[in-house]
């Protein structure tokens, strides 16, 4: 299994219209149980249900992607990820810091200059 900083060693994904969930989950180095919570706490994530199964599109795998890259590589919370896709700040395909990352260094950078400047 992948180490969660490894988001750039995945597997690439196959040209197909559907993946099954345990095919995410080997695309995507993220147990079952988890892609099904998580599309729970993300309405970005909706995969097509038949019957009883659930079918992923390749949208759907690089959404699972970037909410991993969120989570486990940039220590995002589930709410902060799920803003983060909302607000389309995330830049987990890149590997840059999302704006409000960029917002919360620059408001600690400027305590810690007037702490200084005293």
């Amino acid at each position: 299994m992948l180490e969660p900083t490894n988001n750039n060693e995945l597997p690439p994904i196959p040209a197909k219209r559907y993946f099954t969930i345990g095919e995410v989950s080997e695309l995507c180095a993220v147990k079952p149980h988890v892609l099904r919570y998580w599309e729970q706490e993300f309405e970005q994530l909706n995969p097509v249900r038949r019957g009883n199964r659930r079918y992923y599109q390749r949208d759907d795998v690089l959404v699972v992607r970037q909410i991993r890259s969120l989570l486990y590589e940039h220590g995002y919370t589930i709410g902060g990820a799920r803003q983060c896709l909302i607000d389309g700040d995330a830049e987990a395909d890149t590997g840059g810091p999302s704006k409000a990352q960029i917002d919360e260094l620059i408001e600690e950078l400027e305590k810690i200059k007037e702490l200084l400047v005293a």
